[in-house]
């Protein structure tokens, strides 16, 4: 599987296999799920194999996200760019407002959305041909309306060990206006620059502040970083979260 939007972890620390790559807090739920770079990359491939065997999908084809800071918003994104596909990731802060891009005025070939933002009257949740829910607690959806599909269930039809697939062109769009995956790659490392990770940080996001993937997976993963997303952050037990997590950057 080829290395999404160009980023390659770096490997100016040992591998430590069984390290958290990425970790998920949801203060409200009590919920924690960390996954290793093997885990987290099963997932991705899972999602490569639902997009390329199950929709019949590929290089070029146009998917819409629209999902929060999440590992399972980091296993869509991941498997969609591993393929080759140009991703429209849409934060809630957009809700209401009118999304421009070429070819915005015809379906995705694939749509990930939460049941929340499905449901949300200010969303204008574009149309897809084929269409999936994305769930942020643990388990199955309970309810999936007619003519959607619920990925985390459908997901794993599909085999978490990495196909023989193609690799993507740097030139390739890896976003709908045309940004191609090397230079999404290079703003990548420029934010991780920015953010000074190196090898081996753990970074904390919060995850109503930061919404686009460049930072909350992108640019640890261009540095060598691993990331611990939380959601409903509670800043009481921040300090307690930081040393139990060995944070050594906030976002």
């Amino acid at each position: 599987m080829a290395a999404p939007l160009a980023v390659t972890p770096s490997t100016d620390v040992p591998e430590q296999v069984d390290r958290p790559l990425l970790t998920y807090y949801d203060d409200a739920t009590g919920e924690r799920t960390a996954l290793t770079a093997s885990q987290l990359g099963g997932w991705a491939a899972r999602t490569a194999g639902l997009l390329r065997d199950g929709c019949g999908l590929g290089p070029g084809s146009r998917v819409a996200v629209l999902l929060p800071p999440h590992w399972r918003t980091a296993a869509v994104l991941l498997g969609a760019w591993s393929v080759g596909m140009a991703v429209s990731f849409r934060p809630r802060a957009t809700a209401g407002l009118p999304v421009l891009e070429p070819g915005g005025d015809r379906p995705y070939d694939a749509v990930f959305v939460t049941p929340q933002r499905l449901d949300d009257w200010l969303e204008d949740v574009p149309d897809g041909v084929h269409r999936y829910l994305v769930g942020t607690a643990p388990g199955a959806l309970a309810d999936v309306p007619a003519g959607w599909l619920d990925w985390s269930a459908e997901v794993l039809r599909h085999t978490d060990t990495p196909p023989d697939y193609a690799a993507v062109h740097p030139a390739a769009p890896a976003t709908p206006d045309g940004t191609s995956y090397a230079v999404w790659g290079r703003l990548a490392k420029e934010v991780a620059a920015q953010l000074d990770l190196r090898p081996g940080d753990r970074l904390l996001v919060d995850a109503a502040e930061h919404e686009q993937p460049v930072k909350w997976l992108l640019a640890p993963l261009a540095a060598g970083a691993s990331v611990v997303i939380c959601t409903n952050l509670d800043p009481a037990g921040s300090a307690d979260r930081m040393a139990a997590e060995q944070i050594t950057r906030v976002l």
